[in-house]
């Protein structure tokens, strides 16, 4: 059992850092903000096993959160796979309980199945250390929030680089999954990412377009790879390499790109841009 960071138990509530900045603070707005931005396309009939997701600033990459997530087609209870941008805490490290608060309102943490991840001797992690400053998974809750009035969620932060401890991390997480599913609740996984950064439009084009379709083919290796050898600084790969090989081991048959954009197209600056996609795995 892994334990570090914490002296008060599961019940640890995480206060925002970012409202505010990435997204308004003020509920109202917020809330309108995220509904037109989720109500940008139809609900696919079949279950999303995972999307994938960026975390900029709504201004920047919001309409591709909001039109990614209100086409999945997701349960109430949530496995969050975001980057770590801070480099504190645990390479996989699961935050154990209590609450998630927005300018929305609290969002409980699954401890069932957080405990589930910490105790499978896979290198999860009980850890706060790794999630207080870091922002990738809070800027992609309120619009789960609204998605789902019931909203329960595990959020991870994956930091750990080896790819063989990311299969076998993937494996348990999948097996906890399939544990859930067997006893009457669905659950599914969203990737917190943004692709390339402070590079060309054109050229976050070309290299995200190389990344996206190692997505597509369902090949999580062939993405770490691909983002390895040809220097793409994209922030959420080693989430995204664990949670698709976790897709894959619950069957995944089909992953499509739903939206993709660069900061460039909002801000007019098209010499130093970020890359924005969602993805849908069913």
């Amino acid at each position: 059992m892994h334990d570090r960071h914490l002296d008060t138990g599961h019940a640890i509530d995480r206060n925002p850092v970012v409202a505010g900045m990435f997204y308004p603070d003020d509920p109202d707005l917020l809330r309108h903000t995220v509904r037109e931005h989720l109500a940008a396309a139809p609900r696919d009939p079949a279950p999303t096993l995972l999307a994938m997701v960026p975390h900029a600033g709504y201004v920047y990459s919001g309409e591709v959160a909001g039109q990614t997530l209100g086409a999945a087609n997701l349960p109430d209870t949530i496995v969050l796979l975001g980057p770590n941008h801070t480099g504190l805490g645990a390479p996989l490290s699961v935050w154990p309980g209590g609450n998630w608060h927005t300018p929305l309102g609290p969002v409980p943490v699954d401890e069932d199945l957080a405990d589930a991840l910490a105790e499978s001797d896979a290198g999860f992690t009980r850890d706060t250390a790794a999630h207080v400053r870091e922002h990738s998974i809070e800027v992609v809750l309120p619009f789960l929030q609204e998605y789902t009035p019931d909203l329960a969620i595990v959020p991870v932060a994956v930091a750990e680089p080896d790819p063989q401890a990311l299969r076998e991390a993937s494996q348990a997480l999948a097996g906890a999954l399939r544990r859930m599913e067997a006893a009457g609740r669905r659950v599914a996984m969203v990737v917190s990412s943004d692709m390339s950064h402070y590079v060309t439009h054109a050229d976050a084009a070309r290299l995200d377009r190389l990344a996206l379709a190692r997505i597509e083919a369902l090949d999580p290796m062939g993405l770490y790879a691909t983002v390895r050898d040809r220097g793409i600084s994209m922030c959420g790969v080693l989430p995204a390499t664990l949670g698709l090989l976790a897709a894959l081991d619950m069957g995944a048959q089909t992953a499509r790109v739903v939206a993709y954009a660069t900061s460039g197209e909002v801000s007019g600056d098209m010499q130093r841009v970020v890359g924005y996609a969602g993805v849908l795995v069913a």
